[in-house]
């Protein structure tokens, strides 16, 4: 609970003892394995930028293209005058990549997930989720004023005993949401499991796919392309633009039905200025590229790859995934900030991630991989991480 006003800076000064104060560091240079931080230039292995198209220059032309040709702003939210031509085209062509009938625009991933959960749920509904899920899925179940329920990570049994003892005695709509790769993790969601849950529950199942759109299946349409499953299956799909894609601002992908449905009652797409259209001419662009350059999932499952084998070798602690999200459990915040600060006097960059992000116990270095970086940067970061071989993350 945050305390009374008058108490903020003792709040803050526990921040700082516990490990756990915040602060953003300054960029100064394009989005990219080796960018200019804080006045210095670092080997990063922390962005979300996998298939290295953020600082793209035909990407970068189309935005500015797209400036020329509609201007900075989009003036208005979508419902009044900021839906422009850019706009529809991008909608348009991601419901043709995702494979659905529609899609829809929102300023970020997390205005999507609080918009399609609150318009699809309401008081006396429920909400299931998986208890590691993004915080944006959580915070739209509260939104939504539904009942959350969560279940133990990645256990599909867990839910279906969950959904066993209601389904007698609670009425109302009932919604499942997962990540599709966790972003803290960077494991799958047991998808293929889950669809029969859902379909005896007479529920909806959101997959939340950020992580794995651009990375998986072929073309990098995702998790559930990866897993083979359609949108009978998994019938609505958020995704994100800002990670593989490398722009800006979210979708929601579906049926006809629940794309007309959030357009009435979604309030985090009626009430928001429209993203810039600049940045949709952008990403029809980016979302060219992702799908014809294959090379670029090519080589981060090889970059991935290398890299497990040679932390295999220095025995690092790393959580099971075969994405680019590679999680070292440190244990305590204090190790992880330890461990992130060792690596930064070697010119690493890889940032420590502390509860509440993840539980207690688990804090972490988040490594991420992208396409733009080489062998050789991750023969670096393992010369760099044998150095922490020695030590034993903190109880």
């Amino acid at each position: 609970m945050i305390p009374a006003r008058t108490n903020l800076a003792g709040e803050l000064d526990r921040l700082r003892e516990a490990h756990l104060y915040r602060a953003p560091r300054t960029l100064a240079s394009p989005q990219g394995p080796r960018p200019l931080i804080d006045g210095r230039r670092m080997l990063a292995f922390c962005s979300n930028d996998y298939l290295g198209l953020a600082n793209h220059p035909q990407v970068i032309a189309a935005l500015k293209q797209g400036a020329d040709a509609y201007g900075v702003g989009s003036g208005a939210a979508h419902l009044v005058t900021g839906h422009s031509v850019a706009h529809q085209a991008l909608e348009e062509e991601l419901a043709d990549f995702t494979g659905r009938a529609r899609a829809l625009l929102f300023s970020s991933g997390y205005l999507a997930n609080l918009g399609v959960i609150s318009a699809l749920t309401g008081r006396g509904d429920q909400v299931f989720e998986d208890r590691l899920n993004h915080a944006s899925l959580l915070d739209g179940a509260r939104l939504s004023r539904a009942r959350l329920r969560r279940y133990a990570h990645a256990d599909p049994r867990a839910l279906s005993r969950m959904l066993d003892a209601l389904m007698l005695n609670e009425t109302g709509a009932r919604l499942i949401a997962t990540d599709g790769v966790f972003s803290m993790d960077g494991d799958l969601a047991p998808l293929p499991e889950l669809v029969p849950i859902a379909r005896r529950a007479d529920a909806w199942l959101l997959v939340d796919d950020a992580h794995g759109l651009g990375v998986l299946g072929e073309k990098g349409r995702g998790s559930l392309d990866h897993l083979g499953l359609g949108p009978e299956q998994v019938p609505v799909l958020v995704g994100t633009l800002g990670k593989a894609l490398g722009t800006a601002g979210a979708f929601v992908a579906g049926s006809r039905e629940l794309i007309e449905t959030l357009i009435q009652r979604a309030r985090s797409y009626i009430f928001t200025t429209a993203p810039p259209p600049a940045i949709a001419a952008a990403t029809r662009e980016s979302l060219r590229i992702a799908r014809r350059e294959s090379w670029r999932r090519e080589r981060l499952r090889t970059l991935i790859r290398r890299f497990r084998a040679g932390a295999a070798e220095l025995d690092l602690p790393l959580l099971d995934s075969a994405t680019p999200i590679q999680p070292l459990i440190a244990g305590t915040a204090r190790q992880a900030l330890s461990w992130s600060k060792r690596l930064e006097t070697l010119g690493i960059l890889v940032s420590a991630i502390r509860p509440p992000t993840v539980p207690e116990g688990s804090a972490r270095l988040r490594i991420t991989f992208s396409a733009a970086h080489t062998a050789e940067d991750v023969d670096r970061l393992l010369a760099a991480l044998s150095s922490l071989r020695q030590e034993v993350p903190e109880d």
